[in-house]
């Protein structure tokens, strides 16, 4: 996996993104590998970004595996997506970024919770300090969670987070759904 995030980081690099998330999932011909990825400008991706991005993605693994160099072995289904409102938590600087909203984390089963057993957080972002994410878990209170321990964590869709974020740009939606129903007919 490592290998074909540095690709795919240098792909949206390359298209001026911040990739989010490369995550590969499923089992045998029904597998996904989705890929998150965002305009610095924006926070999000519009259908055209993520149009340009799948299209260099695959360029690149075609071209890798044209080498020999088969990244992915068997079929896969290739997923290209803005992060969304309740976007995945996967850089240091998402708890920065998004302090004072809420989210969820998850820790990994190595990691040594915090406090007790629990190994899921619920609450408000403080943010980040030596690699310590602060946050205000509405059952403890201040909890520091090691960025390394955290397996999973995202945003939680609140009134609060729609209000802070701007609204998502949907241009290009009607072209792809008219292709859709023509294709259909």
């Amino acid at each position: 996996m490592d290998r074909i995030t540095a690709m795919i980081q240098e792909e949206a690099r390359g298209c001026g993104y911040d990739l989010v998330r490369v995550k590969l999932f499923g089992s045998d011909d029904e597998r996904t590998l989705q890929v998150m990825a965002e305009d610095p400008a924006t926070g999000q991706l519009v259908i055209e970004q993520c149009m340009a991005l799948s299209r260099r993605i695959s360029a690149a693994l075609d071209a890798a595996e044209e080498a020999d160099d088969d990244l992915i072995h068997g079929a896969y289904r290739l997923e290209v997506s803005s992060p969304g409102i309740d976007r995945p938590l996967t850089r240091e600087r998402d708890y920065t970024d998004w302090a004072g909203h809420e989210a969820r984390v998850t820790l990994d089963k190595s990691a040594e919770a915090p406090s007790g057993n629990r190994r899921t957080f619920h609450g408000d972002i403080f943010g980040i300090a030596d690699g310590l994410v602060q946050l205000d878990d509405r059952k403890q209170g201040r909890v520091a969670i090691p960025f390394g321990d955290i397996h999973a964590a995202k945003l939680v869709l609140t009134d609060r987070l729609i209000a802070a974020t701007g609204p998502v740009d949907a241009s290009g939606a009607d072209e792809i759904e008219d292709d859709l129903e023509e294709q259909e007919d």
